[in-house]
């Protein structure tokens, strides 16, 4: 335990010195691991007997220093691949190295006759280590680079003379071919290791990736460029209920709904040739052809990276949606009906709209005709004033029944848009004498403000007037006596924007956020001061739809409110459009508090 402990220990202190690049691998990360310490270990040793060296022996304590300061290069082979984590360049670094340190030995040893030439072969047995081929051949090139120097040197009579060592030639020869083969046999021992090393994490990863496949839901399939099924997961199992040799080939697209296959097909090509897809079909559970048991899936699919796992060229993750698709389809109901309530809600109040205005019409008109006392002189003042009251609040509903047609139109898309260019300077000051007597009897001014040079805007003349009377009616309304409204139009970029401000009650915060939907009102109580029925300004954000423009507001309670509505000069055919659903109403509609 205790020696387990140490080497865990050690192990964690040489993780540190572990490029990041190979930490993640942990087989990379043993290679490093063993390549550093060996260097490092060997490196520092020669470097620490150096000085020993110097005093050991004066024939040779000019050789022994120089060889162990060689050796001691091999510190920094492995910070080398600590600070870089090129781990073959660091193979081949060391064997430069050690090729160097016997060309030093052998030059001093007696040239071609030394006992340390045999040590020539320690080059490309050390580079064989990194396991790469390009790594092996420049060691072995190395070695034959040195051998070929330390030939040329001893046939030319250049180097040092022997040194004289202890013993005869033939022990040192045969020492040093015993530690030739004791370094190979070392090389041999850390390649098995290696590869018992390796073989073990191989192991592991492939139990790791079965746990996860067998315990993965969703289903694994590898496709071939022809779409055939190269691999399945054990899901397909407890998904579809068959065996995955089963939809091996042509097995799955066999399974797949005929309606929904030239989708899959698609989403295949479209992943081998986009590098991805999506695709929901059904597929048929279960192993009877005859059997009605259809399954709602989705299969996410991606382009493989390497080709040579099984000849893979998709990969695709096939997961269980019936669940969803169920509960889509229930949303998707209840939108139609919701949508089949809303059309005769709104086929309703159409309906209802043209029969209330005939008999309102001959309300106010014969009203009218009594208020003119055109059959005779009334006999009471109070019979006059109720003629009044009939014909007033004959003309309210019946804007009121105008506006819910208008609306019930809007909504129903069936409300005629027809563009044509007009001067719109014209059309404000119309409109603004129209609400003239309204306005003075509330004691309300009226003032103009159209920006100079306006270009024609290109849309419905009726819509624009219904627009600004809307909005005019709607202020004069909620401002106080001797307030002042404003009508105008302006040209901000492609747009001309039409606004009416007033200094009226204004709009509290709460609810402004509330305007713009019909049959609301600030005021909602029964209390309310000012009567209406909600709709004016629905009308105008429909209007302003249909033309591909918005409607915003602007307000701040006791202090006034702005409507402004921006309309393209020239709209495109896209833009101008009939809405066939109440939501579209909501698109573009912007409100804001004004400061």
């Amino acid at each position: 335990m205790r020696s387990r402990e140490i080497r865990g220990a050690l192990q964690r202190s040489l993780d540190q010195f572990v490029h990041a690049s190979a930490a993640d691998d942990s087989a990379e990360a043993h290679k490093h691991r063993g390549f550093i310490a060996a260097h490092l270990a060997s490196g520092f040793a020669a470097l620490a007997l150096v000085p020993l060296s110097l005093v050991s022996n004066l024939g040779v304590a000019g050789f022994a220093p120089s060889a162990l300061a060689i050796l001691g290069l091999e510190s920094l082979a492995a910070l080398y691949v600590s600070r870089t984590g090129r781990l073959g360049e660091g193979y081949l670094l060391s064997s430069i190295i050690l090729t160097a340190l016997v060309c030093w030995v052998a030059l001093h040893t007696g040239g071609l006759s030394s006992f340390a030439v045999v040590w020539f072969a320690i080059a490309p047995i050390e580079a064989a280590m990194s396991g790469r081929r390009r790594v092996i051949g420049f060691a072995s090139l190395a070695g034959v680079i040195g051998f070929a120097i330390v030939a040329l040197l001893s046939l030319a009579g250049v180097g040092a003379g022997p040194l004289a060592f202890p013993g005869s030639s033939a022990f040192l020869n045969t020492l040093a071919s015993m530690l030739g083969l004791s370094y190979a046999l070392g090389v041999a021992v850390s390649i098995e290791k290696r590869e018992r090393m390796a073989a073990r994490m191989v192991s592991l990863q492939e139990r790791r990736y079965r746990l996860l496949a067998d315990s993965m839901s969703d289903v694994v399939t590898c496709h071939g460029v022809d779409g055939d099924v190269t691999f399945v997961s054990p899901a397909a199992k407890r998904m579809i209920g068959v065996r995955p040799s089963d939809l091996q080939g042509d097995g799955l697209f066999r399974r797949v709904n005929v309606a929904d296959r030239p989708a899959y097909l698609t989403a295949l090509s479209n992943a081998l040739h986009e590098g991805e897809g999506l695709v929901r079909y059904r597929v048929r559970r279960g192993d009877d052809p005859e059997a009605d048991g259809w399954l709602w899936v989705e299969s996410s699919m991606r382009r493989a990276d390497d080709k040579s796992v099984d000849g893979a060229a998709v990969i695709t993750v096939t997961r269980d949606i019936s669940d969803r698709k169920a509960h889509e389809d229930a949303l998707e109901d209840l939108g139609r009906q919701a949508e089949a309530a809303s059309f005769a809600k709104t086929r309703f109040l159409a309906n209802m709209s043209h029969e209330l205005r005939t008999p309102l019409n001959a309300i106010i008109g014969f009203s009218d005709i009594l208020a003119q006392e055109l059959f005779g002189k009334f006999e009471f003042d109070r019979q006059r004033e109720y003629s009044r009251l009939i014909k007033e609040s004959g003309e309210h509903l019946l804007q009121v029944v105008n506006d819910i047609l208008d609306m019930s139109k809007i909504e129903a898309g069936s409300f005629d848009v027809t563009p044509e260019p007009f001067d719109l300077k014209p059309v404000v000051e119309r409109c603004t004498q129209f609400v003239a007597p309204q306005a003075e009897k509330a004691q309300i001014t009226i003032g103009v403000d159209v920006e100079p040079s306006l270009p024609e805007l290109t849309a419905d003349p009726r819509a624009c007037r219904q627009i600004l009377l809307n909005l005019l009616s709607n202020a004069i309304k909620f401002s106080n006596a001797g307030g002042q409204v404003t009508c105008g139009a302006r040209k901000d970029g492609r747009r001309i924007v039409i606004f009416v401000r007033d200094q009226g009650i204004g709009i509290s915060s709460t609810d402004l956020p509330k305007l713009g939907n019909p049959f609301v009102q600030a005021e909602s109580g029964y209390d309310r001061r000012h009567e209406g029925s909600g709709l004016g300004l629905s009308v105008v954000k429909g209007l302003a739809a249909l033309h591909g423009g918005q409607m915003s507001i602007a307000s701040e309670l006791g202090k006034g409110t702005e409507v402004t509505v921006s309309l393209p000069i020239t709209p495109s055919r896209e833009q101008v459009t009939h809405l066939p659903k109440v939501q579209k109403l909501d698109e573009g509609v912007r409100l804001t508090r004004r400061a």
